[in-house]
């Protein structure tokens, strides 16, 4: 009995030898996917302060670009045309013989912005403040601009009310500004008559917001940049936020 059942056990054990050798091969074999231990976790806290600290930067660079002399002006893709709606009510002001108050207008309505964009640095920095964790989260993993979409949603209607009296203030400088009115007026009513689009005669209104529009443009370029590129991430805290992601 104590044979039969020594050679059992030794059956058993060498089955139990070769089983375990074929598993090690086959182990070896299947490809080892690492696990990155020292991956950084962050907190709440940590989101919301690198999200508050990339908005400020972006907001800081976007004013500073824009709010000093050629600012707007001598930016291409900022500068405030003539506007576009109203270009053959340009082409009467030259008829009349005022090209330079043409160039002259225009150069005002970008001095104009570019004189109102330093009214938005604090103005951005409170929604900056106001900022709460679920605002941090939505906009770390919504994507390029989402940042700038959230500043948008809370200061585009404050920025509009400090603007506008810097470009009214501006605009009312250019002598080209007392035939704007006239000239829009009698464009529309002509315009009545053949049932063409009319123009909106509010000249410091359009100026306000392309103002606006071209400050969110460079906001946005520089809240990409931190999200794509790691050189423009300059404080570890950038780094390990946007890094994350």
């Amino acid at each position: 009995m104590k044979l039969l059942l020594f050679a059992f056990l030794s059956v058993f054990t060498t089955q139990c030898s070769r089983i375990s050798q074929e598993l090690l091969i086959l182990a070896n074999e299947v490809p080892r996917v690492p696990i990155d231990m020292d991956a950084p976790s962050l907190t709440n806290e940590e989101v919301i302060a690198g999200l508050k600290e990339a908005l400020q930067l972006g907001i800081k660079n976007a004013v500073s670009q824009s709010a000093v002399l050629d600012g707007f002006l001598g930016n291409p893709e900022i500068r405030l045309p003539f506007p576009a709606d109203a270009l053959k009510v340009r082409e009467k002001a030259l008829q009349l013989g005022m090209s330079n108050q043409v160039e002259k207008f225009e150069t005002t309505l970008n001095r104009a912005a570019e004189e109102a964009a330093k009214e938005a640095l604090p103005i951005f920095t409170q929604a900056i403040l106001n900022m709460t964790v679920q605002d941090g989260f939505t906009i770390l993993r919504g994507g390029n601009g989402a940042a700038t979409s959230f500043l948008k949603n809370q200061t585009s209607q404050q920025l509009y009310n400090a603007f506008l009296p810097k470009v009214k203030e501006a605009t009312t400088k250019v002598s080209l500004t007392a035939y704007w009115s006239p000239l829009m007026n009698k464009y529309n009513a002509a315009v009545t008559l053949t049932g063409g689009e009319k123009i909106n005669p509010d000249l410091d209104s359009y100026v306000t917001q392309l103002a606006i529009e071209g400050l969110f443009k460079l906001v946005q370029q520089e809240e990409n940049q931190i999200r794509t590129n790691p050189e423009a991430r300059v404080t570890n805290l950038l780094q390990k936020v946007f890094s994350s992601l």
